[in-house]
Parts: C-alpha cells; sequence; structure tokens
C-alpha cells in the first residue's frame, strides 16, 4: 500500500475582512480637515470623518481531514473562494492554518501564481538555480537537470534577461519547467497554467503525467474540467471551505457539474411561447461524464396547467461547434394530467456517439412526428456532457479524431456478391 505523504487534520484557515461603512473617498480638504481636528478638536465642529469600518470572520478553509499518498494524481475542483487555492499555499508554507495542523513528507514544489518564487530582479538562469537551491538540491543536480529545464520552458533566448521583463507566459513556461523538473516528491499546480498557450499547456499536463508515473504525487487545481479528467484519477470537490465529496475524478466531476444544473441558475436558458400549459420545472442529467456506448440519462421534472394527454420529449445534441449531431423523440405520446408534477426519466439509447464535449437541448410539447408537435417549454444550451472511454470494441482503431465526424459507424456490414 502506498506511503502517506500529506496528513491534512482539523485544517482551518480564517481571514480578518475589513468593510468601510463611511465615506470611501476623502477629498485633500477632508484630510486637512482631519489633520486641524485631531491638532485642536475643541475648534473643529464639523462632521466625524473618523475611521467607521467594521471588521468580519472569514473561513476559507473549515476541518479539513485529508489523507494523500504517494504517487496520487488529485485533481482539487470548485468555485472561485471555495478553498482550493488557500490549501496550497498551505501545503506550499506560503501561509500558516489557523488551528489544525499539516504534516507533509517530501520536498515540494509548487506553481501557484504567476511571479511565486521568482525574484523579478534576477534572471532566468539565476532564477533556477534559486529555485533548485530552495528545494535543497545541490548545484550539482542542478546543472544536471539545466539544460533539460530551459528546452522544456522554449525561453532560451532570454535566459540572461531579468524575468521583471518577461510576459506572463514566458513567466509561467520557465516557472513551470523549473518545478517539473527539480524532482520534487509532491508537485502543486494552481490554475497558473491557464496563462499559457494551448500547446504549452499540453506539454505541461504530459510533464505532470510523467511526474506521477515515476512515483511522486501531483495536486492539480484547475478550472478545466477537461484537464482535470485527463491527468487525475482521483479529485476532491470544495464548497465554501470545507470538503463536499472525495473520490474518482468521474464521481468529484459530475457531482460539480450537476450542482449547477437547476432551473433557478439557468432561467435564461429556458424558452417558452406563452402558453404555459406546460412548464419544465427542473431537469438535469444522471452523469455527465458518459462512458461511450452507454446510455443518457435525464431526469425531467413537469407540471402542466391543463391535461396533456399526447405529451412528448424532444431531446437535441450537438457538438462543440454547435452542430447537431444526434436527435431523439419520444415515439409514444404520454399523458401529463393537470396540476400534478410529475418527474419523468428520460433514456436515451447508446448511438455510438464518438468521445468528446457534447451539449443536449431538451422541448416538451404536445403532438407526434407524424401530425405535427407544438412545442411548450425547453431548456437550450446548458446540459453539458462528454463522453469518454474506448470505443473500439474490437480494438481495430486507436482513437477517433474530431475531423472525422461525432458519430462513429464501426458496425460495417460487407456483402460478397462474387457469382
Amino acid at each position: 500500500m502506498s506511503e502517506t505523504v500529506i496528513k491534512i487534520e482539523n485544517l482551518s484557515k480564517r481571514y480578518i475582512i475589513g468593510h468601510e461603512t463611511g465615506a470611501p473617498y476623502m477629498t485633500l480638504r477632508d484630510t486637512l480637515t482631519d489633520v486641524g481636528k485631531k491638532l485642536n478638536p475643541v475648534r473643529w465642529l464639523g462632521k466625524d470623518t473618523g475611521d467607521k469600518s467594521s471588521k468580519e470572520e472569514f473561513w476559507a478553509l473549515k476541518d479539513i481531514n485529508l489523507e494523500i499518498k504517494q504517487g496520487e494524481k488529485i485533481g482539487i475542483i470548485g468555485r472561485n473562494g471555495a478553498g482550493k487555492s488557500t490549501l496550497l499555499k498551505i501545503l506550499s508554507r506560503i501561509t500558516e492554518p489557523t488551528t489544525g495542523k499539516v504534516q507533509i513528507k517530501g520536498r515540494v514544489a509548487s506553481l501557484l501564481e504567476v511571479g511565486t518564487g521568482f525574484h523579478p530582479e534576477l534572471s532566468g538562469r539565476e532564477n533556477i538555480f534559486l529555485n533548485g537551491a530552495i528545494l535543497g538540491m545541490r548545484k550539482e543536480e542542478i546543472k544536471k537537470k539545466f539544460d533539460e529545464i530551459v528546452d522544456f520552458s522554449g525561453v532560451e533566448k532570454f535566459l540572461d534577461t531579468p524575468v521583471k521583463r518577461y510576459s506572463s507566459g514566458m513567466y509561467v513556461r520557465l516557472a513551470f519547467a523549473v518545478a517539473a523538473h527539480l524532482e520534487p516528491e509532491i508537485l502543486l499546480i494552481d490554475e497558473v497554467l491557464a496563462v499559457g498557450d494551448a500547446e504549452f499547456q499540453k506539454k505541461c499536463l504530459g510533464k505532470m503525467d510523467d511526474v506521477a508515473k515515476q512515483g511522486r504525487t501531483v495536486l492539480f487545481v484547475s478550472h478545466n474540467m477537461d484537464a482535470i479528467k485527463g491527468l487525475c484519477d482521483n479529485g476532491i470537490l470544495f464548497f465554501e471551505g470545507k470538503v463536499k465529496l472525495s473520490g474518482s475524478i468521474l464521481d468529484v466531476v459530475d457531482h460539480y457539474s450537476l450542482m449547477f444544473q437547476s432551473k433557478k441558475a439557468n432561467l435564461l436558458h429556458r424558452y417558452n411561447i406563452g402558453s404555459n400549459f406546460v412548464e419544465i420545472s427542473d431537469v438535469k442529467m444522471e452523469k455527465v461524464n458518459i462512458r461511450y456506448n452507454h446510455p443518457i440519462i435525464i431526469f425531467v421534472s413537469t407540471i402542466s396547467k391543463k391535461t396533456i394527454v399526447k405529451a412528448t420529449f424532444t431531446v437535441t445534441i450537438k457538438n462543440e461547434n454547435d452542430n447537431v449531431v444526434g436527435l431523439s423523440y419520444s415515439f409514444d405520446c404520454f399523458e401529463l394530467p393537470k396540476d400534478l408534477e410529475k418527474l419523468l426519466k428520460i433514456e436515451i439509447p447508446p448511438f455510438n456517439l464518438a468521445p468528446g464535449n457534447y451539449i443536449l437541448n431538451i422541448t416538451i410539447g404536445e403532438g407526434n412526428n407524424e401530425q405535427g408537435c407544438k412545442v411548450y417549454d425547453g431548456y437550450f444550451n446548458i446540459l453539458k456532457f462528454s463522453i469518454f472511454g474506448d470505443w473500439s470494441k474490437n480494438g481495430s482503431l486507436i482513437g477517433w479524431r474530431k475531423s472525422w465526424g461525432n458519430i462513429v459507424i464501426n458496425n460495417m456490414i460487407i456483402s460478397d456478391l462474387t457469382r
């Protein structure tokens, strides 16, 4: 069993937030008046311009308990302000916890924000050696990795230029190259990789995967769910400073995505022609990460102002370019009684949808495909999902390119007509 390299017990972090309750802006006259009042308070009878601020406690993290094993690739996700970056700053020793303790076994390299760990007045070359020394490496070890770091970063031309003159992209390139190549036992990466271009992000994800395969531990914070799913095996979901869920990365991403698939959060994506006969009160998918050749399952809540005898659903699936790649509708109409809220399950059988990202639209109406259907309500462009996994049962093809299309037709039938 893998050894525990990070143990977090009852960890909490509190910040004090100041609130300005007085005038937020003071003119020069106000400032001079305030000085005069302090010199001779008896002569000044004007309004009080003193400090009227109040303070509030904010718990960025609250009672966190985690154990992370050696070699794990952990994706940390959550909304802005959920506590993800605060956790990495505590693990990096940038800030101290308010309560609780953290035990770390091994050297930690972190890339939390542009500028972390670099001295702006030093050149790129000097910062490589500085960071290596901070990690506890000898000069000979740094020299051994030096050419590899420079080659990966792609900033060789500017290596002897002070890093304060680097663009944010160049800064991140060099900082990531240093953090990943100087052989830390634990690598902490925040959303900072989003600064780099797509090609460099791909290189970084590949390097982090290599680091993990060498038995080292990676903690990756990102809002890019595709990158998280591609790199990480396990995930942790933070919500309001607490761990809401931990487990396999697909389960965690599913839970996070489904948290926001609700009517209240997506009213702008509703469609209603004004009849108000039928309303979709809520809609969500069972999973947003669906294995290839598995059904797509949707749960829909409806309420009807009148009895709809021939109610029907239509589901449209579009790719990332907004092109329709599939459509499904209920062949058999069903009845919706008046004033009765119903929860309905819609299951779309597998139809060889290629791995990738998709958007699902759903409408409800009255009628059928032959006689015509009148649409009453629908949800558009809010249900996003991904198809993943090995779609080639026979192993005859290795992968699928987007340029080939979205529908995989892999059951070709060949007949021999030779006479």
